[in-house]
């Protein structure tokens, strides 16, 4: 752990306040298909229904929480999305028998989980401004041990209640929340939040449509994470209800998410190598990732069985990593002091394809099973290799390269 040595030391404390968070978010969301299924008695196209109205919300969530950043200020807007998260969490077992309640209130939680996502992004990219690709590397590798945890924990939570899940992701939130206050109350007001002069001032107040016609710097990229996504919901509509209709116990699927977990923080020698060799750019990278993602289906296609899915888990976990820091180090490094904006309306176009994605698979796997949903996933990781061509070619220009390579 000697390279967390050059950091200061309000860093190790988010990673540690950011890998708490992570695991108690990780004790709800792996779960939530099995609750619908298992728990309510619901079908998977149900279940896939619930994953739509809460994706829904995140959608919602991260186009609104990349436009309110500098309206109502990143400490109101983080400390008040993860308070209202909790909420909705610790509600969640009380309603749960109510169905029509208990759908409105996945969508509150996926709504102010998500509000906090750009902000606290574009926070890490205006505070850390000349060292924010890697943190945004490192931050992720601290969420995914958080997530290794969560899910370890998850099945066996599963298998005594899943309530506590809830409850404990509640717990964790608030954690977080009270972290931030304590946090952004002790920086200078141009340290928590963006100081404008009158020229930023003035160049704030470009209309919406004027910043989403700068399509070139936003849209493929985040096509391509939308169908990434879309073939990634295979996870929980596919590999999830087979695992149980085979008899396997819950603990199997936690355990896939645990190797995803682990993966990331031991497999970084491994991508740090490609980064260095095959894919030395960000767009290299997304490029990259959606090879990985599609080989993953690939293998789950042709083995069929439970080994094949830790094989696919290893080569998606792969193409995770590759992707999650690229995209907001690509949006802070080139749209400036709008990066909050076009973080929060890329993270919202990725997250159709968490909408599409489980509502579609689901209905497919209820008609035929696991391998025509694993064809979908394969096609959709191949629409994403066009988009993140597309992307490439069109900011080949702008490109800067990672590792201190001129692009």
């Amino acid at each position: 752990m000697r390279w967390l040595d050059s950091y200061p030391k309000e860093v190790k404390v988010f990673l540690l306040a950011s890998l708490v968070n992570a695991t108690g978010s990780a004790l709800m969301w792996p779960l939530t298909t099995m609750y619908v299924f298992d728990e309510l008695g619901r079908t998977m196209a149900n279940a896939g229904f619930v994953i739509l109205i809460q994706s829904l919300g995140g959608i919602f969530g991260q186009l609104l929480g990349g436009s309110l950043y500098h309206r109502v200020g990143v400490k109101k807007l983080i400390i008040g999305s993860l308070a209202l998260n909790a909420l909705g969490l610790f509600a969640l077992p009380w309603i749960s028998a109510y169905w029509v309640v208990f759908i409105c209130a996945m969508g509150w939680i996926g709504l102010f989980s998500s509000l906090s996502l750009p902000a606290i992004q574009a926070f890490i990219g205006f505070r850390f401004a000349e060292r924010r690709g890697e943190l945004f590397n490192i931050i992720y590798v601290a969420n995914n041990i958080g997530v290794a945890i969560g899910t370890a924990l998850s099945g066996f939570l599963a298998d005594f209640s899943y309530h506590l899940s809830f409850i404990l992701n509640g717990v964790t939130s608030v954690g977080f929340a009270i972290f931030f206050w304590y946090y952004l109350s002790r920086l200078e007001p141009e340290q928590g939040e963006v100081h404008l002069t009158k020229r930023q001032t003035e160049t704030s107040g470009a209309s919406v449509w004027a910043l989403l016609g700068n399509t070139r710097l936003y849209l493929f990229m985040s096509l391509g994470v939308l169908f990434l996504l879309f073939g990634n919901s295979i996870w929980n509509t596919g590999v999830s209800p087979y695992i149980i209709s085979e008899g396997m116990e819950k603990r199997m699927y936690g355990l896939l998410w645990t190797l995803n977990g682990v993966l990331i923080f031991v497999g970084q020698p491994f991508t740090t190598w490609i980064k260095r060799t095959m894919a030395r750019t960000s767009n290299a990278q997304m490029t990259a990732s959606a090879v990985f993602y599609g080989m993953a289906y690939l293998v789950m296609i042709t083995m069929y069985n439970y080994p094949g899915m830790v094989l696919a888990m290893v080569l998606a976990t792969f193409g995770e990593m590759l992707i999650s820091p690229a995209t907001p180090a690509f949006i802070s490094e080139h749209a400036g002091r709008a990066a909050p904006f076009y973080i929060g309306v890329s993270g919202g176009i990725g997250a159709i394809g968490r909408v599409i994605g489980p509502y579609a698979m689901g209905v497919m796997y209820d008609k035929q099973g696991l391998i025509p949903v694993a064809w979908l996933a394969t096609a959709m990781a191949g629409v994403a290799i066009v988009g993140f061509l597309l992307h490439a070619a069109l900011n080949r220009h702008r490109e800067v390269k990672e590792y201190g390579i001129d692009g």
